[in-house]
């Protein structure tokens, strides 16, 4: 064909290109791996990344024009790397990192690879993609990093005169992630001249034996290198301290440790550690035992009695104390022995056969029910501290009974009872005695046999039944008795030390049939204390705690502290404490983190015996060391007695007779204020509160008792009597003893409620009662009784009302009583005067004034009346003539005035001047009296027609 014109020719090149069409996609590997260093960003792929097009050789069509990054499986790569084409016919090309990678960050890395043609022209019109190949490229570690040490300083301890295989392990690390340059390939002693080694894992040992006479410190410098001969930014030092010959055994034991109350917590081996010497040892267990058992129930709790505790840990009111202490109101507890206790409460003795206490049907009715809190202290086998746990595997298999009660609930009666039988406790429950079955519940204990105090919570919720010994609690096993067992006696009845049941007996001569109640049981033997049961809902899980807690014991300082493979246990009782651990520098730095703890301002000074026992397992069991166990104690110092004062009421309290004999009577302590301090100020810092500061004197109390007595006679009660709101007693949980020698008032509370009570006692007399005097003496105690204030004592004085015994009109009857003056000497005594200066008294030299005075008076009164006699002889007329000079007397308006609100300063003053003012027209005398309560008697002349005043 001949191309005759331009036309022609693009008409054919065009039909050419029409004609040119993408057949095929390209095509690459499915699976690549590659290398990259960190200092590069070129992959070198495995195999060579090539895109083949079976389009080729066509132009466009044939060609690869790029390739694309995706995805991996983990998300991520196609943001750090990218490919690039390097030859477009050929297919060849290249694949690096963005930024330069990390091997320590990132080891490796994997993503998805796509390649694509040109297409079917230059503007890649209908290209087409490859399938999907994986990427896997992995980052070649630099060695860019030297080792570090992981401690700067090493140090160790060794006994002189032996080569040891290893004495102390140095280690570095290394940062850098291959295997090649973050091993450490060996170790170096650079400090020339040293009889120690270094091996390629770091163990230093000696090479010569060591003596600590000739350097007892041996201080060297040791160095790394990785394999890739890097050496290490910063050299350790080593320091190797000689000791003389090893002894096996406890280092820095001290046998007396000294506690000041108030201080918290304190470490009871500070500076001890164990020295095994040469032994390895691979187990180690010491146990650290606190003897309180002399010491109230087992350890130091507050010496207050177990009803104050209770109160004091907000146990719900309404318990019934089954064995109270012996009295007229509570005789069933006089048949028992009491043995005395430290913590002021009274221990029962049961010998298991004669020792019973009987409650009475009236206390028995109070707790019944089928929900209850039965609470008590127990200690098996008497006085003796025996433990019974041979006995109780042996010979002694009896079921001894604790308490054993019937109570009617309704119209049916339940039966329960509290048993123990070798190291086994069970309760006995029928819930109803005539009908259901009874139910066993039985707990095996060691705490029962061990003859040691223990206090049981038995709450009892029926079905649900809770037992809680010394504050842990304990599930039992459910027991369904389907044997044939004796019906309780269908009568209510509570017994403790025993249980009892029917005996029917047949006589043989007459035939007939007789019942007895007999106790069928074996008693309980042991002692008994706090024995309570208390109705309705069981006790909180926090009360019986807080019953149960003991104020000291042993402790653990920092938890956090305990090395790896440390275990440490601590008994509830906080008396035993158990360490137990494979490494002996952990095991030294726990133990000096034994602490003693006492959490009461005012411990119970005295000795606490302490025991360590350690026992050590080793890899030779033949030759594996034997420690002695090492005995101390620890003295609880005495603590600073508080001062409790009672203050705010003078000596004398003097009111008018009518007020002491009204309906309400007179307080006796209105204003009466009482504060309890220290002698000395007390650390906050030891018990725990912020900072370091000392807290004033006065510190938080609690009293649990106080009394008031009248002195001298008791109080007669036809007459007169102490008077207390029950009421607010009863909300306040106190208790009251009423009689007429004294009054107290008992239980654990604060001292702002125990001054509005005391402040609320009046004193009452009845109708023509009022006596001289009545003295009243008033003490108040904490901690139940062991510490007591001082005793304030109050007078009271009676002011009566002289209306009755001095009328002008009537003088005929005045000199009745001036005559006979000592008839009233102690009912004119008996008018007190409002003192300012209550503990004042009248001096000696005053008094001889006020008798002198008196008997002058007497005198004058005598002489007045002799006048008065001579006036009504003479008659009318005479008494209108002239007076006798000097010794005329003018009596016509004799009056005799008291007044009984005069100070007792204006009284002296005037028996001062006694002398002076005899000649004046007022003439003033005291009346006898004792040192406190004084009377005015004024005489003044006025004139005939004057009317008589009092003042």
């Amino acid at each position: 064909i001949t191309l005759q014109s331009s036309e022609v020719w693009r008409a054919v090149c065009v039909c050419v290109c029409v004609c040119v069409s993408n057949k095929h996609k390209p095509w690459i590997e499915t699976e690549y791996q590659g290398i990259v260093m960190e200092n590069d960003n070129t992959v070198l792929l495995n195999p060579p990344l090539f895109a083949l097009d079976k389009d080729a050789p066509l132009h466009y069509a044939g060609e690869i024009c790029g390739f694309r990054v995706h995805n991996g499986p983990g998300g991520s790569g196609s943001a750090q790397f990218e490919a690039v084409v390097l030859d477009r016919s050929t297919g060849e090309g290249l694949v690096r990192s963005k930024e330069p990678l990390d091997c320590e960050s990132q080891k490796e890395h994997s993503f998805t690879i796509q390649a694509y043609d040109c297409g079917e022209g230059p503007d890649g019109t209908n290209s087409k993609k490859s399938h999907k190949a994986t990427v896997h490229v992995r980052v070649n570690d630099v060695n860019e990093f030297s080792p570090v040490f992981v401690e700067r300083r090493y140090e160790a301890s060794v006994p002189e005169g032996r080569l040891f295989d290893r004495i102390v392990r140095v280690e570095a690390v290394d940062a850098d992630c291959s295997p090649q340059y973050s091993q450490i390939c060996f170790y170096d002693i650079i400090t020339p001249n040293v009889p120690f080694t270094i091996d390629n894992d770091g163990n230093i040992k000696n090479t010569e034996p060591l003596d600590s006479k000739r350097q007892r410190v041996h201080s060297f410098w040791v160095t790394a290198f990785d394999c890739g001969k890097n050496r290490a930014q910063a050299d350790a030092q080593v320091i190797v301290t000689v000791k003389p010959s090893c002894k096996p055994g406890w280092i820095g034991w001290t046998k007396r440790t000294e506690y000041t109350p108030g201080s918290g917590s304190i470490p009871l081996f500070p500076n001890l550690h164990l020295e095994a010497c040469e032994e390895t040892v691979w187990n180690i267990q010491a146990t650290v035992e606190l003897q309180t058992g002399h010491i109230g129930k087992g350890c130091d709790r507050d010496s207050y009695s177990d009803r104050s505790v209770r109160r004091l840990c907000g146990a719900v009111r309404g318990e019934v104390d089954l064995l109270p202490p012996p009295s007229p109101a509570t005789n069933w507890t006089t048949v028992l022995p009491t043995l005395p206790s430290s913590d002021s409460s009274l221990v029962f003795s049961f010998n298991g056969s004669t020792h019973v206490a009987v409650v009475p049907d009236s206390v028995a009715s109070a707790v019944s029910g089928d929900h209850f809190t039965l609470q008590l202290w127990m200690r098996r086998g008497g006085a003796s501290t025996q433990p019974l746990a041979n006995q109780a595997r042996g010979t002694r298999k009896e079921e001894e009974t604790i308490i054993c009660s019937t109570v009617k609930n309704d119209d049916s009666y339940s039966h329960y009872s509290l048993s123990v039988h070798g190291c086994r406790l069970s309760l006995f429950y029928w819930p109803d005695v005539s009908a259901a079955r009874p139910v066993k519940f039985l707990w095996k204990l060691e705490q029962v046999c061990d003859s040691e105090w223990h206090h049981l919570s038995l709450s009892v919720q029926f079905p649900s039944v809770t037992l809680y010994v010394d504050g842990v609690t304990f599930d039992p096993a459910l027991i369904h008795d389907n044997g044939a067992i004796p019906n309780p006696a269908p009568h209510q009845r509570l017994v403790i030390g025993a249980c009892w049941g029917n005996l029917t007996i047949k006589s043989k001569e007459t035939g007939k049939v007789h019942t007895r109640t007999i106790f069928l049981s074996i008693g309980y033997k042991g002692l008994l204390s706090g024995v309570t049961v208390r109705p309705g809902n069981v006790e909180p899980h926090s009360v019986v705690e807080c019953l149960y807690a003991c104020r000291e014991g042993l402790d653990f300082g920092d938890l956090e502290t305990l090395g790896s493979g440390m275990k440490v246990h601590v008994n509830p009782s906080q008396s035993v404490l158990v360490l137990e651990g494979d490494d002996i520098e952990s095991f030294n730095r726990a133990v000096q983190q034994v602490t003693y703890r006492n959490s009461l301002r005012f411990a119970t000074p005295g000795v606490r015996p302490l025991k360590l026992t350690t026992s050590l397992r080793c890899f030779s069991e033949e030759s594996c060391l034997s420690l002695r166990q090492l005995e101390g104690y620890l003295v609880v110092l005495q603590p600073d007695a508080p001062q409790i004062s009672l203050s705010g009421v003078g000596p004398h309290l003097a009111r008018p007779a009518a007020e002491f004999e009204g309906p309400q009577g007179v307080p006796l302590f209105p204003e009466l204020r009482i504060v309890c301090s220290l002698s000395h100020a007390v650390n906050t810092a030891a018990q725990g509160m912020e900072g370091g500061a000392l807290m004033s004197d006065a510190v938080a109390h609690t009293l649990d008792g106080c009394e008031v007595q009248p002195l001298g006679e008791e109080l007669n009660p036809e007459r007169e009597e102490l008077l207390i709101d029950m009421e607010a007693l009863k909300e306040r949980g106190l208790d009251i003893i009423n009689t007429t020698a004294y009054i107290a008032i008992t239980g654990a509370e604060s001292i702002s409620v125990y001054e509005d009570v005391l402040r609320s006692i009046r004193y009452r007399l009845a109708k023509g009662s009022a006596r001289f005097e009545r003295r009243f003496r008033l003490s108040c105690s904490e901690m139940n009784g062991r510490y007591t204030s001082n005793e304030l004592t109050v007078e009271v004085n009676f002011l009566h009302s002289l209306d009755s015994l001095y009328h002008p009109s009537h003088l005929l009857a005045s000199q009745q009583q001036f005559l006979h003056p000592s008839h009233h000497t102690g009912e004119l005594s008996g008018h007190t005067l409002p003192n300012p200066h209550r503990n004042s008294v009248v001096p000696g030299a005053a008094t001889v004034i006020i008798m002198v005075c008196v008997g002058f008076l007497v005198v004058m009164v005598i002489l007045g009346v002799f006048r008065i006699r001579s006036i009504h002889r003479r008659g009318e007329g005479a008494r209108g003539g002239s007076k006798e000079g000097s010794n005329q007397w003018d009596d016509s308006a004799l009056t005799i005035i008291v007044n009984p609100m005069e100070t007792y300063e204006n009284r002296m003053g005037i028996a001062t001047d006694m002398e002076g003012e005899c000649d004046d027209e007022e003439e003033v005398v005291d009346s006898p009296d004792d040192t406190s309560d004084d009377q005015r008697i004024i005489i003044k002349k006025e004139g005939r027609d004057s009317a008589p005043r009092r003042y």
